[in-house]
């Protein structure tokens, strides 16, 4: 194992994602995590009010998927026995 010149380390270009089998579902999936997180994480921490309206407004998308989850997850069932029970 070599380790160079330590005191003066030599960097290379940026790491790529390794190759994949299926680039449309990868490129999918980051399309998706761009749709939902599109702001960076705020790490300035200025003042508590403000540090979480900015944690709000990053997590923003997450909240909303997770709201509509819970909503199919409810409603699913729900008009499903109402069909089953009340076939009109």
């Amino acid at each position: 194992m070599e380790l160079g010149n330590i005191s003066q380390p030599t960097y290379g270009p940026v790491p790529e994602a390794p190759g994949s089998s299926t680039p449309g579902l990868v490129g999918m999936v980051h399309g998706f995590l761009q749709l939902v997180q599109p702001n960076a994480l705020p790490i300035v921490l200025r003042c508590l009010s403000f540090f979480l309206s900015q944690l709000l407004l990053y997590e923003l998308g997450f909240l909303v998927c997770m709201a509509i989850g819970l909503l199919f997850i409810i409603l699913v069932p729900l008009v499903g026995c109402c069909f089953c029970c009340c076939r009109c």
